[in-house]
């Protein structure tokens, strides 16, 4: 379900982690030396879809995904470098941030059902039962990612999918708009229940 954004077509170029591990010595401040991040804020990389982050990278060196932290961090790096950093951080294991009780069941129920009566799909779809992705399509691995930063996208999506010139909006899901399709038709008691429980999923 989350996007951190589906995969839109662009060149995809195989990268070497081997080579992307050096590369990565700046990111670590904020998402660890191995891609697990430690605060909330800063998600964690470690096991995301090499492809997907690749094109994340890619968006927000072009400035189509505003990420301000990051601004003029990678307008160094080529294609190749940002691929090679992302075969790095996907060939690390996630550290799991966990589930709190609260709203659990409701979180669950949006993963794996959707809400059918607004029009939410089910994340399972593009996202796999487990939070695994879908890496060859380019969807995002969520399961063990921080509740924090989920609910922080999905929110960011549904500002996108309303008022797309708003500083907080993120658009770059592509031209079919899925992610903020889903985003739009979702209170904040269901984003908060359902990033919950995409925290807890192993």
């Amino acid at each position: 379900m989350l996007g951190f954004t589906l995969a839109s077509s662009f060149a995809f170029a195989g990268g070497d982690a081997v080579a992307g591990q050096g590369k990565t010595a700046m990111c670590a401040g904020c998402h660890g030396a191995d891609g697990n991040s430690a605060v909330a804020n800063f998600p964690k990389l470690a096991g995301q879809g090499e492809k997907y982050l690749t094109k994340q990278l890619q968006d927000i060196k072009s400035g189509s995904r505003s990420v301000v932290e990051m601004t003029g961090m990678l307008n160094t790096f080529s294609d190749q470098d940002l691929a090679d950093m992302s075969a790095y951080f996907a060939s690390k294991t996630i550290q799991m941030s966990g589930a709190k009780e609260e709203n659990l069941e409701r979180g669950e129920r949006l993963f794996r059902g959707g809400n059918m009566e607004t029009g939410v799909p089910a994340c399972t779809g593009c996202h796999s039962p487990a939070g695994q992705g879908n890496a060859p399509a380019g969807y995002p691995a969520l399961g063990g990612q921080f509740a924090q930063y989920t609910a922080k996208q999905l929110r960011a999506f549904r500002t996108g999918a309303h008022d797309a010139e708003n500083p907080a909006a993120r658009n770059n899901d592509g031209d079919a708009r899925v992610m903020r399709g889903v985003a739009a038709q979702m209170s904040d008691v269901e984003i908060d229940a359902v990033a919950n429980y995409i925290a807890g999923l192993k």
